[in-house]
């Protein structure tokens, strides 16, 4: 703050120097004044207005500093009440701005609230149409009508879960329970849900569940093992999918692993970035690039850590990590 007021007020101190100079310049070219006596002026002058510099710097930038220090969360009205004119303009231009842009971002927030809440609204009412239809398809007696009928269900039923889900992850914090959750039973009821596309591919499930339990949300962890599964499926043929869980270090892992196309080294890192598809497939339309984002953003609020190993063409295996009890006593206690 010393370096930005000295330049601040170079003007001034460089008017100052220059007329003490012309002081003594007169002095020594004008035999009739004496040159001491000026020398000895100028230099209690310099002395002088140091001393009025230290003053006005720690009157005039004590305001500054507030400001400076401000974080993004304060208010101004937190402010010593400005002294000088340019303080309170610079107090009143602040304090109107501040106000501007929070009822600016209050009409946002409540617009972004209105709009979750009609898309929540319109997902629920989507869904009851969704299982009419799927009551209409069992009684199709053309099998593989109904096969491809129900197919094309299934699609439009995730898709809607997962936008379903997308709009509640911001306040995931506010939905979470946690409790001792049977993998088995969880498992699978997503793989029963899957099961018609499964048939159709040629894909079956191969379970071997050591640790049984886990600490977590049971809803929000289905999600996530849904998003999982889905991929594997959609990536995979004629092959079984791996699911297994055990101990290790304290920790209950699981693993779904299937033996589809894998993922492209270079794509590994941006898997879970939100949007991104494939650069080897990125003509395939049909992936929106937000599942593994969700799943990404959902484990972080879980504890959950997710560990990804692929190969190209041979097949792509998903660990999560579970956090120990202790630990997430911890974690929910923040």
């Amino acid at each position: 703050m010393v370096r930005k007021y000295m330049m601040e007020r170079r003007s001034w101190i460089i008017l100052f120097l220059a007329l003490q100079a012309l002081f003594l310049l007169i002095a020594y070219l004008d035999a009739s004044i004496p040159f001491p006596s000026i020398l000895y002026i100028v230099f209690l002058s310099c002395i002088i207005f140091v001393l009025f510099l230290i003053i006005r710097y720690q009157k005039e930038t004590a305001f500054y500093k507030e400001i400076e220090a401000l974080d993004d969360d304060v208010d101004f009205i937190s402010l010593r009440e400005a002294r000088t004119p340019f303080e309170k303009i610079t107090e009143t231009q602040l304090t109107e701005q501040a106000k501007h842009y929070k009822e600016l971002l209050s009409d946002h927030l409540t617009h972004i609230e209105q709009e979750k809440d009609d898309l929540l609204s319109w997902i629920h009412e989507v869904k009851t149409p969704l299982t009419t239809m799927q009551l209409m398809m069992d009684r199709l007696e053309d099998e593989h009508l109904r096969t491809q009928l129900n197919n094309e269900w299934i699609r439009i039923h995730l898709l809607l879960d997962q936008q379903l889900h997308q709009r509640r992850i911001p306040f995931i914090k506010n939905d979470l329970y946690i409790e001792v959750t049977a993998l088995e039973p969880l498992l699978y009821k997503e793989i029963k849900d899957l099961q018609s596309w499964c048939m159709q591919k040629g894909i079956g499930f191969d379970l071997s569940l050591q640790s049984t339990e886990v600490l977590t949300d049971a809803k929000w962890l289905s999600f996530m093992v849904r998003q999982l599964l889905t991929n594997a499926v959609k990536y995979s043929e004629n092959a079984d999918i791996l699911l297994s869980s055990y101990l290790e270090e304290g920790h209950v892992r699981l693993e779904i692993q299937d033996a589809g196309r894998g993922i492209d080294p270079r794509d590994l890192p941006r898997i879970f970035d939100k949007g991104f598809t494939s650069t080897t497939s990125h003509h395939d339309n049909a992936a929106t690039g937000m599942g593994l984002y969700l799943t990404k953003k959902v484990a972080a609020s879980l504890a959950i850590e997710i560990d990804v190993q692929s190969t190209l063409g041979e097949g792509t295996t998903f660990t999560l990590t579970f956090p120990k009890k202790n630990a997430f006593v911890q974690l929910t206690s923040m």
